[in-house]
């Protein structure tokens, strides 16, 4: 552990889990790889290495540039996006099901992008921003619905609520899509099973940057989160302010699920998984911010290769793909004995 002067700012080093950071962030190199070189037009090192000095074809520089490439670094940030946002609901809620796919607030920023999408026919940027809205609105709504002072089951209060007010979140976009043109509705219905299809730079842009600038913020706040698990009245009596931390902390989490979701539509149970999956390897109590966001970005891109390259023409969008393999992880997740449950 480090302790710098003057305002005490200290680090814990723990080895298992940055070792298994590591070996994410290597698995990712192999995966990127495949993105990039693999696909209906084929791309040879060649290929690449004339991209670099600028000497190459022009069907290879769009293939690269402007779809392999957004594709690619799409599905990493917006991964990374949903690994952290997961690990901080699951860090306030102290339960394993505390996702904000799980409670909601995935389907509260797809409210707002729809509405974006449908009624304003806003640009990728005013969808991005409906979304974090809508994302933001979800969150306090079920914080309100979900409050009781002194619940000692607060945690399963916000899962409860959070499903039942992203269920009627979920009606309410099915209501827009039967109002909604033709065409818009087309679209829209598409952008909701999840996709990375013909996402172009403009998409991916908002999505990388909210990260670059979010996760500094969540790791410099990850020890607070840490001793706001213990209990809000040992918090308090250690010189935190409780509520600040949540809903702070609440809001950068959904603004990270906004610009995801705003990039590839709703992506199920990535932000369920990835704080779980990256807290186990790590032997952790706790799911690990950046392990999380590496897990996140290693499960997004691995299932986007899936869903590109299932054999007899039976590629599907990458929602759908975590959709069924994440299905299998919660039926595994709840069957588990509660003692075992992180």
């Amino acid at each position: 552990m480090f302790r710098g002067g003057g305002g005490r700012v200290s680090f814990r080093w723990h080895p298992r889990p940055a070792r298994v950071a590591v070996v994410l962030a290597a698995l990712l190199v192999p995966l990127a790889v495949i993105a990039v070189f693999t696909g209906t037009y084929a791309i040879a090192p060649q290929d690449l290495a004339d991209l670099v000095a600028g000497t190459a074809p022009g069907p290879v520089e769009r293939v690269v540039v402007l779809i392999r490439l957004p594709r690619l670094v799409g599905a990493l940030a917006v991964g990374a996006a949903l690994g952290l946002s997961g690990a901080v609901f699951q860090s306030l809620s102290r339960n394993p099901l505390g996702s904000p796919d799980v409670i909601g607030f995935v389907t509260g920023a797809a409210t707002g992008a729809i509405t974006a999408i449908l009624l304003l026919q806003a640009p990728p940027a005013g969808v991005s921003l409906a979304a974090v809205l809508g994302g933001v609105a979800t969150a306090l709504l079920v914080a309100l619905l979900a409050r009781r002072r002194g619940a000692r089951d607060a945690g399963y209060r916000l899962v409860l609520v959070g499903i039942g007010v992203g269920a009627l979140l979920a009606a309410f976009n099915d209501l827009l899509l039967t109002r909604g043109e033709r065409d818009d509705a087309i679209l829209a219905q598409i952008w909701l099973t999840g996709t990375l299809n013909a996402r172009g730079w403009d998409e991916v842009v908002p999505v990388v940057g909210a990260v670059l600038v979010l996760l500094p913020v969540l790791v410099v706040l990850q020890r607070r989160l840490a001793t706001l698990e213990l209990g809000d009245d040992l918090a308090q009596q250690l010189g935190i302010r409780v509520g600040l931390l949540r809903y702070g902390t609440m809001t950068v989490a959904v603004a990270l699920v906004g610009f995801a979701t705003a990039t590839a539509g709703p992506i199920s149970f990535v932000a369920l998984a990835a704080p779980q999956l990256a807290a186990r390897l790590g032997r952790g109590t706790r799911p690990p911010l950046v392990g999380a966001a590496l897990m996140g970005a290693v499960l997004l891109l691995g299932a986007d290769l899936l869903s590109q390259h299932l054999p007899l023409q039976l590629s599907a969008p990458v929602g759908l793909m975590t959709g069924v393999l994440g299905g299998g992880y919660l039926l595994w997740l709840l069957a588990r004995p509660a003692r075992s449950r992180l």
